[in-house]
């Protein structure tokens, strides 16, 4: 009985964590809008954590460069499993103006497992909205499987 309290509750309050990898803080400001009373993801559900250990959606934005790597690979081992892993607009994904620099290690994909990708630079509020709730789809997914196994 408190378990199914437990999962229904967790399903319908996913917390996010974002990890900063490097970027021009473009994407990092419309992540923040749609936490804000305009667009609401809160209202969804959703709701920003400073810890990984108690996130269940990670959010990476920016490409992965030499100096956020392994902070990046270590902040990740610290996401407790089932999780999703969201890229956040082009840099994160290619590189995008910062590809062939001496100091990104990129793309997020040699990294981990990218489970959802907003492209963009910067991506539009309404595609990031988008992201999370697929990237919700999938953690429920996720976590119904590890029930089952």
């Amino acid at each position: 009985m408190f378990q199914r309290m437990i999962d229904k509750s967790m399903a319908k309050s996913p917390w996010i964590f974002h990890i900063n990898a490097g970027s021009c803080n473009g994407c990092d400001i419309e992540l923040v809008s749609v936490l804000t009373p305009r667009y609401d993801a809160e209202r969804l559900g959703f709701r920003l954590t400073g810890t990984p250990r108690q996130a269940d959606i990670v959010v990476v934005s920016g490409p992965v460069t030499s100096q956020t790597r392994d902070r990046l690979v270590r902040t990740l081992a610290q996401v407790p499993e089932p999780r999703v892993v969201v890229s956040l607009g082009s840099c994160p994904r290619s590189g995008n103006v910062f590809k062939g620099s001496y100091c990104v290690d990129g793309p997020l994909e040699k990294y981990t497992h990218v489970d959802v990708s907003v492209g963009g630079c910067t991506p539009k509020p309404e595609a990031i909205m988008a992201a999370l709730a697929k990237a919700a789809e999938i953690l429920a997914e996720k976590r119904k499987e590890m029930r089952q196994a």
